[in-house]
């Protein structure tokens, strides 16, 4: 037995050491960023911008590979279950680190036990659109109107369970009132039936909504950070607009499998927060109407538990479930 405890006291700061070198030799290869989307969307974009400053900073090349499928949980399983060697990470977002968790009932990875956290990268907001003929100019108005029309006034969102469902339903239960879901195979439908008047509101990105905005097709009346964005300086948020407390913004986060050496995760996160610094990162993500962030570990590991008894929250009140 003394034997034992003696090797191990030889061999435990070898390991240790061991880790520490190969920490500092990384990267020997090219790393991998799993996208749980398909190419186009918030996070993929944003993965692919991140990928080439990280290929120039780490002398290796970033592949950014889409594994889209069943509700981003594809992507999100095949990373957690990845060997954590500083080669594999997940661009993981609202839905896939802090909402499936309260949908599905056979989730294959946990967020907070299967990944550890390396940054939220962007944050967008979601804009509360109507359709112009609905008489609402701002969410006062929208609530006051359904108010009088309870059940009758119907919302649009990319799906069930959903950001854009779930912060419908959010908005509807904070601010007392009954709105009608229909759900959509996304939000070019979505949208699409709104500016025709098949439906009378819709939640989405800023990026989404932005251009039919500006076209004047559709009305924004609220935004659903709890701070105005440079995008809309003169749309009001919910909060602001009497609906005190109510903040939900989607965003994108960069996380690796559990176990992958500490070293590893803070170089990563010194190079993600060192990009997203540079003018030239910042003038691209706000042509986008992405908002950088560039966060600490500790932080958006906080930031982590915060957002998924928020969406807890929310899927109970949407009674949204998905086997």
């Amino acid at each position: 037995m003394r034997y034992r405890r003696l090797a191990l006291g030889v061999l435990l700061p070898l390991i240790l050491n061991f880790g520490e070198v190969a920490a500092q030799q990384w990267p020997t290869k090219p790393l991998r960023i799993i996208v749980p989307f398909p190419p186009g969307q918030a996070a993929d974009i944003v993965a692919r911008v991140i990928a080439e400053r990280l290929s120039l900073a780490l002398a290796q090349q970033v592949i950014v590979d889409n594994r889209p499928g069943a509700g981003s949980m594809l992507g999100s399983e095949l990373a957690a279950k990845s060997a954590p060697d500083g080669y594999t990470y997940l661009a993981g977002g609202t839905s896939a680190l802090a909402i499936n968790v309260h949908l599905y009932r056979n989730l294959g990875y946990d967020t907070l036990r299967d990944f550890a956290p390396i940054t939220n990268m962007t944050e967008v907001a979601l804009i509360f659109c109507v359709n112009p003929s609905l008489p609402a100019s701002d969410a006062r108005q929208l609530i006051a109107l359904a108010k009088q029309r309870p059940d009758e006034l119907s919302y649009g969102s990319s799906g069930n369970g959903s950001v854009s469902h779930l912060a419908q339903a959010l908005f509807a239960a904070m601010a007392g009132v009954k709105l009608r879901h229909i759900p959509y195979k996304g939000s070019v439908p979505s949208l699409t039936d709104l500016m025709a008047g098949q439906i009378m509101i819709a939640a989405e990105t800023t990026p989404t909504v932005l251009p039919h905005v500006k076209a004047g097709k559709l009305r924004a009346i609220a935004v659903a950070t709890n701070a105005r964005i440079p995008f809309l300086p003169d749309v009001g948020t919910i909060d602001e607009q009497g609906v005190t407390g109510y903040d939900v913004r989607a965003w994108t986060g960069l996380v690796a499998p559990s176990g992958t050496p500490a070293a590893v995760l803070e170089r990563m996160n010194q190079e993600v927060i060192r990009a997203m610094a540079t003018a030239e990162m910042k003038r691209r993500l706000y042509d986008l109407a992405l908002v950088p962030v560039g966060d600490s570990r500790t932080q958006f590991a906080e930031y982590l538990k915060v957002e998924i008894a928020k969406w807890q929250h929310a899927v109970k009140v949407s009674g949204a479930k998905i086997e």
